[in-house]
């Protein structure tokens, strides 16, 4: 069971998109809230209207037994020096920051178990991805308990493997929405108008990414179905998976790219 009350650090983008999630889901309370954030936006608003505690005393966060650390990786520290001495010695904390590995933050939090948990924003509507580590069976568990009811959750054998997954699904959605950005644009070229050209890029991956999720089908078989011999499906995909320059490999350099970065954030 998750321990509360729940201190979230940093309710930007991500944080905001879990705090939607959590109210989504109905497994935090906005009574079991801490708010810290120097600038809040609209969704911490929401939870202070609706009873959380938005940028409360130091003696109150004390109170939290699960601490979520949600600033920007380049801040932690920043963020740590303003928090020393200020927690909860028997919490555990949660990092959902890029490239901050849990042996740094056990050293600056210590006494607290330390979990590790790339999200992505889809967690927002109940729907987000996961992927979770820690060396402390409680740590995990804890993680576990927070984001299962708002995400499919990976447990990671291994830390390195957090760059890995920081890279294919932390950032994982920027790159669908690239790429319903690139269909919109390729739409127009072929004559549509901008309103109609934005409607089916954007309700063509929407539906195509119901049905993957209602089916658990593979993706080749999905394919296969929309893509008839000889048709104007397989002339497409000749272009995208051209040898050397199609969209594996473009794909690929992308989550290297962002791997790399990971582990310079680290």
């Amino acid at each position: 069971m998750l321990a509360k009350p729940i201190l979230l650090i940093g309710a930007g983008a991500l944080g905001s998109a879990m705090l939607k999630g959590m109210r989504a889901a109905g497994h935090v309370a906005p009574s079991d809230l801490i708010i810290l954030d120097l600038n809040p936006g609209e969704e911490a608003q929401v939870y202070a209207g609706l009873g959380a505690r938005l940028n409360p005393a130091p003696e109150v966060w004390r109170e939290a037994f699960t601490v979520i650390i949600a600033v920007k990786p380049q801040s932690w520290r920043g963020a740590a020096q303003i928090l020393d001495g200020n927690l909860n010695k028997g919490a555990t904390l949660i990092s959902v920051m890029a490239g901050v590995r849990t042996e740094d933050l056990s050293t600056v939090f210590a006494p607290l178990k330390v979990a590790r948990v790339i999200p992505t924003t889809g967690v927002a509507t109940g729907k987000g991805v996961a992927s979770l580590y820690s060396a402390d069976g409680v740590a995990l568990q804890a993680a576990s308990d927070l984001f299962s009811p708002m995400a499919a959750t990976v447990v990671l054998e291994n830390e390195d493997l957090i760059d890995a997954a920081t890279a294919a699904s932390g950032s994982g959605p920027a790159y669908v929405y690239a790429f319903v950005q690139s269909l919109e644009k390729a739409a127009l070229e072929t004559g549509l108008t901008p309103a109609d050209a934005k409607t089916l890029a954007r309700a063509t991956v929407i539906s195509a990414a119901h049905l993957l999720d209602a089916t658990e089908a593979d993706p080749e078989d999905l394919i296969r179905k929309v893509a008839s011999p000889g048709g104007t499906t397989e002339a497409a995909l000749k272009v995208l998976r051209q040898s050397g320059s199609g969209l594996d490999e473009l794909v690929t350099a992308a989550v290297l790219a962002a791997q790399k970065r990971s582990k310079e954030l680290g």
